[in-house]
């Protein structure tokens, strides 16, 4: 058996890191804020789908990572606004993730590309927008780095520090899946 090329290792080793701090963040979420945990639950599951050989096909994947980008995401900021009161606002995230979850065969290719980094950018700032004006740290660094993901895909470049750009991107949204899951929970602290 061969080695594996270091790109594979690397994309094998991104797609596990999102794995794992998704699923981590649904289970310890599950009792406190539904929405979230299924968010994060929809990542994990997504991230499955490309680690487990025979799981399912490219296609499965892609479809997988559009469910975990369109429902997921908007999940999460669904529960950070419906936490701090904005109801309205959570209410529209979620709405507009579902009616692009359902629009979904209707777009092409590109078409769902931009329509899913637009909805990952949309959900980055407006969970940094609450996380600035609750004073919320983790929320800030969730936001950000969630923005930096969505920006990040759409740079025209293969590699970002010696790696492809998709399991960069993977990184930044492991690292924004873990702070926006310490934001939640710090933000359980509070309103207790």
């Amino acid at each position: 058996m061969a080695p594996r090329p270091w790109s594979e290792w690397s994309t094998t080793l991104s797609h596990l890191a999102l794995g794992v701090v998704s699923l981590h963040a649904a289970v310890s979420t599950a009792q406190a804020t539904r929405g979230a945990a299924a968010g994060f639950l929809l990542q994990a599951l997504a991230s499955a789908t490309v680690l487990a050989p025979g799981l399912g096909t490219d296609e499965d994947c892609l479809a997988g990572a559009w469910v975990a980008t369109v429902i997921g995401l908007p999940l999460l900021a669904f529960d950070f606004h419906w936490v701090n009161g904005d109801r309205s606002s959570a209410n529209l995230l979620l709405g507009g993730g579902m009616v692009l979850a359902v629009a979904g065969d209707h777009l092409g290719a590109e078409g769902r590309s931009v329509a899913g980094q637009a909805v990952v950018l949309v959900v980055a700032v407006t969970i940094l927008i609450v996380a600035v004006f609750t004073t919320n740290t983790y929320g800030m660094w969730g936001g950000a780095m969630l923005g930096a993901a969505g920006l990040l895909s759409r740079l025209e470049e293969d590699r970002l520090l010696l790696l492809p750009k998709e399991d960069v991107c993977r990184w930044a949204l492991a690292a924004g899946s873990w702070a926006y899951h310490r934001a939640l929970h710090t933000q359980r602290l509070q309103w207790e």
